[in-house]
């Protein structure tokens, strides 16, 4: 065999050598990556490893009893139609509002009744926010999912008291926390036996009145072993901007979405109202309801060529 031929034999040996080594410890990685990642289990949904993209979607506060439930059965017509996980959410008091005059909800008694009977009536896995541990015990009877706000998310005592229902609790990261901040968070809820844990990416304070979306983020929180969720529209507040309330780019609510599912996100967490412009609580970056069905599909084609990848 001439040298070169010789020397060219043993080059492509060598790297083909090299790529399979590449791709073994790339494949194991993944395999040992996606078997970290637990999978969320409540009511007839899972969420995480290998499992289709959910969807945590509603308005953001609750405005009235009538045009909760209509959002509500409008956005499990579109979800049900596409056959994908989907949790209903609202707020039944906002209580970190910019200004003391801002709208806050109905209050618990009143809005939790609100989320049960749409709970009853639609069949809906219910999600809604707490804010103090002595709200828990009343939100327990209907929530299936207790969120913790990102301003609240290194409060031991809401967050301990929640963990101990044994309900799935979605924890939002805070706008001043780093990615792997949130281990001391998943420990203070694990250290109750629960391990119903989601983590939810919505912005990271950069400089005032702003906000921005670091897609590492997603891959660092995840790297904890439990789902991670991405908020597109709080993502895209312009905290206290206005003065007395918060704006925002509505405009970027679709390319964040579509680039966090394309890194890899477990679900998408959207707030929608029929007419974001009217709305009473996050007018500047609530989506258009109608507008969903478009971008749901854009981002499940983009979650089928993730999982291929």
């Amino acid at each position: 065999m001439p040298i070169f031929r010789l020397i060219f034999y043993t080059h492509n040996k060598y790297v083909a050598t090299f790529f399979t080594y590449i791709m073994l410890t790339h494949l194991i990685f993944l395999f040992i990556f996606c078997e970290m990642t637990k999978i969320i289990n409540f009511r007839n949904l899972a969420i995480g490893k290998g499992r289709p993209l959910a969807f945590i979607a509603g308005p953001c506060v609750i405005e009235n009893h009538e045009s909760c439930l209509k959002l509500a059965d409008k956005l499990k017509t579109i979800f049900q139609t596409k056959e994908i996980p989907f949790i209903f959410k609202a707020s039944y008091d906002k209580a970190n509002r910019t200004s003391v005059n801002s709208y806050r909800g109905p209050g618990i008694k009143e809005g939790i009744r609100i989320l049960a009977d749409i709970k009853k009536q639609l069949n809906l896995p219910i999600l809604s926010d707490v804010h103090c541990k002595e709200d828990i015990p009343i939100v327990s009877e209907v929530l299936d999912v207790i969120q913790i706000p990102a301003f609240l998310c290194r409060q031991t005592d809401l967050i301990l008291a929640a963990a101990k229902t044994g309900k799935p609790v979605n924890v939002k990261k805070g706008q001043f926390l780093s990615p792997w901040d949130m281990k001391s968070v998943v420990e203070k809820i694990r250290s109750t036996g629960n391990e119903q844990i989601l983590l939810t990416e919505r912005g990271t304070s950069f400089g005032y009145n702003n906000l921005v979306s670091d897609m590492r983020s997603l891959v660092i929180m995840r790297e904890l072993g439990y789902p991670v969720i991405y908020d597109a529209t709080h993502s895209v507040q312009l905290p206290g901007s206005r003065g007395n309330v918060s704006g925002g780019e509505r405009n970027m609510v679709m390319p964040l979405a579509r680039a966090a599912v394309a890194t890899g996100c477990d679900g998408l967490f959207l707030e929608v109202h029929e007419f974001p412009e009217k709305a009473l609580s996050d007018a500047a970056t609530m989506l258009p309801v109608n507008d969903l069905p478009y971008l749901i599909d854009q981002l499940l084609e983009i979650h089928r060529i993730v999982q291929l990848a």
